[in-house]
């Protein structure tokens, strides 16, 4: 893709309105993806790994993770193909944890974003390992393509620390989470890598530790108010555009804010996180797409 968002006025193409540059982000995300793609398959040899890691990878969904980490890094005044490295290996993140979400020691899901879970199409073995070559392929795009040695570092840093975060919450999810524990899972599954997106955004920009610190602020919040919209979307939501079964928590006895505080506290609790996040973003300037974004996500049906 030959037309690049830049922070200076050097020609480079500058979407102006907030559905075109969140298309132009998500565009430019989805050919670069194709690339990496297209590289993995061929060291693995176009072999049955390769297939079912670009099958999940490519499955759609809202890429709401690389497009913060392109905002983030055009804030902080850096190119945003600084910050794609990171962007491909937050979504390689994002992808094994549905994978492995999917799988039927886990939530035991047939269905994710309108076709069959990874499991449901290769098998579950091949499932399993799909999963877990796209944590260390995203670790290898991360090592391999910053030039900066000491950026690479911070990055794929964050990276392993959010994902580890990640794990622990899903850890006590299938464990049984108790109402006290509900908001602290929320942040370690759901907060952890959209957190991750946001900093490392920062760190591939340059920018400093208070800088760094309100985009782990902002990531914290906007995960929560995330999460429990997907509660409620759960109980409220159309099926054919959520592109899973509705109705699931309720089904599996699953603790969610919804089920704890109701429909409507719930939706009070979202905005809160959601006023929470947008304050966060004072520290930036030319924040306006980002805070556009953050409220459409409090709106959203899927």
């Amino acid at each position: 893709m030959d037309k690049k968002i830049n922070t200076v006025s050097d020609g480079g193409y500058a979407p102006t309105s907030f559905d075109d540059k969140l298309k132009f982000y998500i565009d430019h995300f989805n050919s670069e993806l194709e690339k990496a793609c297209r590289d993995f398959s061929s060291r693995e040899g176009n072999g049955v790994l390769s297939e079912a890691m670009s099958y999940s990878l490519k499955a759609g969904g809202k890429r709401i993770r690389p497009v913060l980490a392109f905002e983030f890094c055009r804030m902080c005044k850096g190119n945003i193909e600084d910050a794609l490295p990171a962007a491909l290996a937050i979504e390689m993140i994002h992808t094994f944890s549905l994978i492995h979400d999917d799988l039927p020691c886990m939530d035991d899901d047939d269905f994710r974003r309108g076709r069959p879970s990874c499991h449901k199409a290769f098998g579950e073995a091949v499932g399993l390992l799909a999963g877990d070559a796209l944590a260390f392929e995203a670790c290898r795009a991360a090592a391999d393509m910053i030039p900066d040695g000491s950026k690479a570092k911070a990055v794929i840093s964050q990276l392993c620390s959010c994902s580890l975060g990640m794990i622990k919450g899903q850890v006590i999810d299938i464990k049984g989470v108790t109402p006290k524990q509900l908001t602290d899972m929320y942040a370690l599954k759901t907060s952890m890598l959209i957190k991750a997106a946001c900093v490392c955004g920062c760190i591939l920009a340059g920018a400093d530790e208070n800088v760094c610190k309100a985009a782990e602020e902002y990531g914290y919040e906007l995960g929560l108010a995330f999460q429990i919209t997907d509660d409620i979307l759960d109980v409220t939501g159309d099926e054919s555009q959520l592109g899973k079964p509705v109705g699931s928590d309720e089904r599996s006895e699953k603790l969610t804010y919804v089920s704890l505080y109701g429909l409507d506290a719930a939706a009070r609790s979202a905005r809160e996180h959601t006023d929470k996040a947008l304050a966060a973003l004072k520290k930036f300037d030319d924040r306006e797409f980002t805070e556009i974004l953050t409220d459409k996500l409090l709106g959203r049906n899927k």
